[in-house]
């Protein structure tokens, strides 16, 4: 489910260190998040993608956070590169990237809406990365890739193998790297009032993110955020999507 990555595509890498982040990276089109175009992002290595400020912390916390801090957080856990993997990211106008994107971006829009077109795409990618305190070689690769088409702004995250939920600094198991405050994943609009936790969060259900799935894929999520509308996992038969407006999200 991940889309290519890594130095053979073009993608830059965070530092190897615990906590890092990348420089500020202005963005070729302005991406809209919750009503708010963003024209600069952040790569944080602990599994989140930030506008406006970085995010260091390796505590993740339920949605809604107190103060103006907007971000996607694919997988907001303990990482620790230097204990292996790496952080990749790039922005992309190829046209076979956004080809894709536009196909799988489709079952994430409602019924006679336009189809996704999208123009232009940031991929990070979070590569067989290592927790902290880690005493085993579990590792997790998961993805956040932004698409927009200039108007319409999507987050698709995708999930490979994921085999840790916690570092040892958030009361894990440093040779299972499971327990204690189990990964988060969603979006914090940064306005204190929408947001959105994808469910399983903040318990040991994050690790089988790469086995369900809004979407019918197994490991994809999608969801539009210029004006956010949450797609939600079918309870039952997979492919079914429900759409929920824009609103307060729990």
């Amino acid at each position: 489910v991940l889309y290519p990555f890594g130095p053979g595509v073009g993608d830059e890498a965070t530092h190897h260190e615990d906590d890092g982040t990348s420089p500020e990276i202005f963005l070729q089109e302005n991406f809209s998040f919750f009503g708010r175009a963003h024209h600069s992002l952040y790569v944080n290595n602990n599994g989140v993608v930030s506008f406006g400020t970085m995010v260091p912390e390796f505590t993740p916390q339920p949605f809604p956070l107190p103060g103006h801090r907007p971000f996607v957080a694919p997988y907001w856990a303990d990482v620790d590169t230097r204990l292996g993997g790496d952080v990749f990211y790039r922005q992309s106008r190829d046209p076979q990237l956004l080809a894709r994107l536009a196909q799988d971006l489709a079952p994430a829009v409602p019924p006679g809406d336009p189809p996704p077109q999208p123009t232009w795409a940031f991929v990070a990618t979070w590569d067989r990365v290592a927790y902290f305190g880690a005493a085993s070689d579990k590792v997790n690769t998961f993805q956040a890739v932004l698409a927009s088409d200039g108007a319409t702004c999507f987050v698709l995250l995708n999930y490979g193998d994921l085999q840790w939920t916690t570092g040892i600094a958030n009361q894990g198991d440093p040779h299972t790297g499971l327990g204690g405050i189990p990964a988060q994943a969603g979006f914090n609009s940064g306005d204190d009032v929408h947001y959105y936790n994808v469910p399983g969060s903040r318990t040991p259900a994050v690790q089988s993110l790469s086995h369900r799935s809004n979407l019918g894929v197994p490991g994809r999520w999608a969801f539009r955020v210029d004006h956010f509308e949450a797609t939600e996992e079918p309870p039952t038969t997979p492919g079914t999507l429900s759409k929920t407006p824009e609103a307060p999200w729990s």
